[in-house]
Order: structure tokens, then sequence, then C-alpha cells
């Protein structure tokens, strides 16, 4: 077996406020893993260092996402300098795309990459996301999209990128995945699994190959202050408990 390189915790050489933020978004990597949405080490979710405007947390390139805890989580500047010791690369379109949006959205705390194969499918139709689920009325809400230009390692995509996505948390990169972003780790993760929810019900919808039923504008542009009646005001702090105690259940090193 060749099991990973135990990580030495790093919550001495942090702040309470930074370390709290490795846990959630090292618990955020453990959900996507669980969930089936990873792509082995492919995809990304970075956090904004607390009181660090040009420093965020990304996965160390080469750990899937059931292995990465707290103190494995990579920290580097907006330029892609590791700001703490590690082992692990950081993977280069992964910080071509989180570096681009923290830079451009100061209130953005985590941004949450994925390459489902439902999310992928959907990107690919000319119509994106389609409003015939409950489900897809709230990303519809605030949808971007952004047009395919390749691997994202290029420094020039990054204008357009941040174009694309403007004040919105949910963003469709046809032809490659999903993307949303929140002002907490918890917002990011609830935002991926109600847009990864309506792709894969428009997929499974689709494969039927009956008329789709259409939900009215009317009713979309509502969905925002149904959102927030639905959840009591507490928006994704609502489910995000609950997310961890079973992360719990299954196995706490992601707090390690």
């Amino acid at each position: 077996m060749h099991a990973p390189t135990a990580h030495p915790s790093v919550r001495s050489q942090v702040s309470a406020e930074e370390w709290q933020t490795r846990v959630e978004l090292a618990a955020a990597y453990r959900l996507v893993a669980h969930f089936g949405w990873d792509d082995l080490i492919f995809t990304h979710i970075s956090a904004r260092v607390p009181g660090q405007a040009d420093q965020f947390l990304i996965n160390p390139y080469g750990m899937l996402f059931d292995e990465i805890t707290a103190s494995s989580l990579v920290k580097v500047d907006h330029a892609g300098t590791p700001l703490m010791a590690s082992e692990y690369d950081v993977n280069p379109a992964g910080f071509v795309i989180h570096s681009a949006i923290h830079d451009a959205r100061p209130e953005v705390q985590c941004v949450l990459h994925t390459h489902t194969r439902y999310g992928v499918a959907v990107s690919a139709q000319a119509d994106g996301l389609l409003p015939i689920s409950q489900q897809s009325i709230f990303p519809l809400a605030r949808l971007a999209y952004h047009d395919y230009e390749g691997v994202a390692l290029r420094d020039d995509e990054k204008p357009r990128l941040v174009a694309d996505l403007g004040q919105s948390n949910c963003l469709i990169l046809r032809n490659h995945g999903l993307l949303t972003c929140g002002r907490s780790v918890a917002e990011a993760v609830l935002g991926m699994y109600t847009l990864e929810s309506a792709c894969r019900i428009q997929i499974l919808a689709q494969s039927g190959g009956g008329t789709l039923t259409r939900i009215p504008d009317a009713i979309i542009s509502t969905a925002v202050e149904q959102s927030r009646q639905v959840t009591k005001g507490k928006g994704a702090g609502l489910a995000w408990p609950g997310l961890l105690r079973r992360l719990d259940r299954i196995g706490p090193s992601y707090q390690d």
C-alpha cells in the first residue's frame, strides 16, 4: 500500500480563524468525495485566509479529496507563491481560476469547482441549465456562463472569466463543469449541491424522451426570496452542521 504522507498539525502555526477555515475547507473536500463529485485529483476548492486579502488555501495537488486534512492544505498568495512549507504543488488551472475570482470578488470566501458527469453534460448543451425542476430555480436566479478556452492555464483568461461571473455565485463553464462561490465554505458547498442536483435531474428528465415542462420566469424571479423563507433566513447554515456531523460519523480525520 502507498499511504499518503502524514502531515504534522499546523494548528499551532496559524491563527484560530485560519484553523477553523482549514477544518471547514477540508470538510468540503471530504464532502465532495462523499457525494461522488470528485475527479481524482483534478478539481479544486479554495478558501480565503481570514484577515488576509491576498492569501488563500487550496488542495495539495496529488492528494485524493478523501485524504485531505486541515493541515495538508496549501497556503499561497495571489502570485501562486507557497507561504508555508509543503511537499505538494498547486494545480495550475486551479490557481488561475481561483486567484481570478478571489482577486475580483473580495466578499467571496470560498470557490468550488467540479467536473461531474452531470455538470459537464449540461455544460455541453447549448441551452445550458433548463428551468424544469424546483432545484433549478435557485441557481437560475443568479446563473452565469463562461465559454470554453481550453484548460485554464493562461492569465489572459482571468478578466473574461471574472467578467462572465459578474456578481453571480453560480457559473457554468461551458464544455468543462460547474463552479460556485460563497461568503463561506458552507455557502459554496450548498450552492454546488443544488446546482449539481439540478443538472442531474435535467439529464435524467431528458433521457425519458418526452416533452419537458418549463417553469415560468415569474417564478424564477422570486427564487431568492423563496430560498430565504424555506431556510428560515439561515441559508447554508441550516444544513451545514448536519453535513459536518455526517463527516464525523464517517471519520473525523479531516480535522487533523
